[in-house]
């Protein structure tokens, strides 16, 4: 069913007709490859290896990466990158989007600030589809607390002797390589560095965590190090720096999944929609009772605002002037849009939006862990709320 409230073409004068081919081409790939499946891939637990080989057929794997490690980045801008995430919503799986895209927040820190070695051994396989990468930075102790991270990298000659453990890591089973926050010196952001580490390394461990609330389908770990040793070459940037290569990080995540969550309400007003003008009750149809009607335009009401909001700090990143706390408190905005539109659907739909097999119950579950992940609502108020200097 397409997506009828496009939220990036709508009165935007940046879209062209060089973008609705973008979303033709990407749309007709999820739609042949992904919906069929998605519901089963989630109810199982696990996405068949190949889709990530047919995702970088279709430039949709490359996408905002160099051309010579396979990518696709000239002629890119952040409207090609909302409509991406538009797409994938409409999938309404959002544990097949994440795993998918995962490398989205696993390879920009080897891009940006990896040496040129790393680049190549790296990115051409991940942008084939051929191997997967991830990024390590949460641990058991600490979430959103970057600063305060304890997984300790110690230096011994040529290697770094890493010990500690990350988790609630998506695509952590399937990674090859992590891109993994670590501390190299004393307490704080002045003491985080980023190594990359292979997954095949003697002293690494994972086990999966397979009882979500949602993103069934993403495989989600835990990894352990136990004295694993890192050559020093594998360092990401430079050594006690690496808490920029994360904050930089975190603006295109965070977009990303604003964009994503904006979409995702879109695909609740759509299924509510539909049922409301199908479903009749007290004999007539629930979208004749002013009630129901209501609820509507409650949805579209927020999702139009937080579709300008989007748009306001997409065209601050396409001039090259991004607001850290704007995108913080849009990804607040976002996550409580979804919610909200989540939650009335479900109100809408009744019953048959309680069962499990429709977009809108998947959407529901999946809720929290958009709210949490990228950085929690209440971390991104405060981390806003420090440019008034409170």
């Amino acid at each position: 069913m397409a997506l009828t409230f496009d939220s990036a073409r709508m009165h935007n004068p940046y879209i062209t007709s060089e973008h609705e081919a973008w979303r033709t081409q990407i749309r007709r790939f999820i739609d042949a490859e992904i919906m069929p499946y998605a519901e089963s891939w989630d109810e199982n637990g696990n996405i068949p290896s190949d889709l990530w080989i047919k995702a970088a057929g279709v430039g949709l794997l490359g996408f905002g990466f160099p051309e010579k490690y396979g990518g696709t980045l000239e002629g890119i801008d952040v409207w090609h990158s909302w409509i991406i995430n538009e797409e994938l919503a409409r999938i309404g799986v959002g544990g097949v989007s994440a795993s998918l895209m995962v490398h989205g927040i696993g390879l920009p820190p080897v891009i940006n600030w990896g040496s040129s070695e790393m680049k190549q051994r790296v990115a051409p396989a991940v942008l084939a589809g051929e191997k997967h990468i991830s990024l390590g930075i949460t641990e058991p102790g600490g979430g959103s607390d970057v600063a305060s991270l304890s997984t300790t990298a110690i230096r011994e000659g040529d290697v770094y002797i890493v010990n500690g453990s990350k988790t609630y890591i998506t695509g952590g089973m399937r990674a090859n390589w992590v891109s993994t926050a670590v501390r190299t010196g004393g307490e704080g952001a002045g003491g985080v560095s980023m190594l990359l580490i292979p997954t095949d390394a003697k002293g690494f461990t994972r086990t999966e965590l397979d009882r979500k609330q949602g993103w069934w389908a993403s495989d989600t770990a835990t990894l352990y190090f136990d004295n694993v040793r890192v050559p020093v070459d594998q360092l990401i940037g430079e050594e006690n720096k690496g808490f920029r290569v994360i904050m930089a990080n975190f603006n295109d995540e965070r977009m990303s999944m604003s964009a994503a969550m904006e979409a995702l309400g879109r695909v609740c007003l759509e299924e509510a929609v539909e049922w409301a003008q199908q479903r009749k009750t007290f004999g007539k149809r629930l979208a004749d009772h002013q009630v129901i009607r209501h609820k509507i335009a409650q949805m579209k009401q927020r999702l139009n605002a937080t579709q300008a909001y989007i748009r306001l700090c997409y065209e601050a990143i396409q001039s090259n002037a991004p607001n850290p706390g704007d995108i913080a408190l849009l990804k607040v905005q976002s996550s409580e849009t979804m919610e909200y539109c989540a939650r009335e659907a479900m109100q809408i739909l009744g019953g048959a939006g309680y069962m499990r097999g429709g977009r809108v119950e998947r959407i529901y579950r999946e809720v929290r862990v958009n709210a949490i992940g990228g950085g929690s609502e209440e971390i991104m108020r405060d981390l806003a709320s420090r440019q008034y200097q409170l």
